[in-house]
């Protein structure tokens, strides 16, 4: 049988040093290792088909190499998965695995989870929800690095960094695609006030016409829900029995279910979109937005970025720690946090933008209200 390829073996193809050699496949090469260097050991390394030995490394310097994951329901939800599909890719890449554990969104097993990680000696946790909301972090997480990926920590001294959704921009791009078009009349479903994602769409959706020097229609921006009855029941207020003159000419939604609502509320009225009606969702639901007819118009949550985003983060953090220093990590003191950037961010948190996709249920203003 063929002997596996050893770091010496790819030392002595790249022309360099073991040593060399085992801070750049175990990412530490930056600073280290002169580029060129680093070019030829991974070239090495994939010509000899090496890959390191991870229980040697694990023993070597103290560490797992696995990252602790807690949801609270996105293991079984339908829509956030690709926030752990894109956490998961950026730990793969890097040598590490991922441990989820799912509490079905009861907070009574918050600290359980995160113990039972703790346990198994991951090297970094990373706690991950379905919709963004202010999350009561179980204090065992500060024992290891920790990173929240669409939520934040309720108690900022904490000092839990979080990666979120850039919800004042998408509302203000989802309104400003509108304006674009020539809307004036545009109504917004705004969901409720029960998740903050609400108030930031909706300071967005402001924002927008106020860049354009534009006052917002009044009585336009009704919080109805977040749900396909409340969009139609929600569209049906806006619409029916309303003189052409006096309708909106678009109605944005806070999410792709309201949407649905909406375009079925047209449909009753014998409204074509988006002839009669620009229809404007929000999250880019998988099956659901591309899939509609005609298909909606949408800002794209992003999930698998943040996901990204949040892992690469936490592991930019565990390789900036001393060798060996998996003992207990940082104590509750520790202070791990960022400034937030842009507006409507808070103390620690990085913003992700969401994305524009732009479909066939938006369109000019009707020409007779143009």
């Amino acid at each position: 049988m063929k002997r596996k390829a050893t770091a010496l073996d790819v030392a002595k193809l790249a022309g360099v040093s073991r040593s060399a050699v085992s801070l750049v496949l175990n990412g530490r090469g930056d600073g280290n290792v002169a580029k060129e260097s680093q070019d030829r050991i991974r070239e090495a390394a994939a010509a000899l088909n090496y890959t390191p030995n991870t229980i040697a490394v694990s023993l070597r310097n103290r560490r797992s190499r696995i990252i602790g994951i807690v949801s609270d329901q996105v293991v079984t939800s339908p829509f956030d998965g690709n926030i752990i599909a894109g956490a998961d890719a950026v730990a793969r890449s890097q040598g590490f695995v991922t441990v989820v554990m799912d509490t079905e969104s009861d907070e009574t097993r918050d600290e359980g989870a995160v113990a039972t990680l703790l346990d198994r000696q991951v090297d970094g946790l990373m706690y991950i929800t379905v919709g963004l909301r202010p999350l009561h972090v179980p204090l065992n997480m500060l024992q290891v690095p920790s990173v929240l990926a669409n939520c934040f920590d309720d108690r900022p001294e904490a000092g839990v960094p979080a990666v979120v959704p850039d919800e004042v921009r998408g509302g203000r791009e989802a309104a400003t695609h509108l304006l674009e078009l020539g809307h004036r009349d545009i109504a917004f479903l705004a969901g409720d006030s029960l998740t903050p994602a609400a108030p930031r769409r909706i300071q967005g959706h402001r924002d927008a016409f106020e860049r354009a020097g534009i006052p917002v229609p009044p009585g336009r921006i009704l919080q109805v829900g977040w749900d396909i009855d409340t969009g139609f029941h929600g569209a049906m207020k806006l619409l029916d029995g309303v003189p052409a003159a006096e309708r909106p000419t678009a109605i944005a939604c806070a999410n792709d279910r309201l949407a649905i609502g909406v375009v079925l509320a047209a449909n009753r009225l014998g409204l074509s979109i988006p002839q009669d009606l620009s229809v404007m969702g929000y999250d880019d639901e998988f099956r659901i937005a591309s899939t509609m007819v005609p298909a909606l118009t949408t800002m794209a949550l992003p999930l698998r970025e943040m996901g990204e985003v949040a892992m690469t983060g936490l592991l930019r953090e565990l390789s900036e720690e001393p060798e060996g220093n998996n003992d207990g990590g940082a104590s509750p003191g520790t202070d791990r946090t960022s400034e937030g950037r842009g507006a409507g961010s808070r103390l620690g948190e990085t913003l992700v933008p969401c994305r524009l996709v732009v479909r066939g249920s938006t369109g000019p203003i009707p020409p007779r209200q143009a």
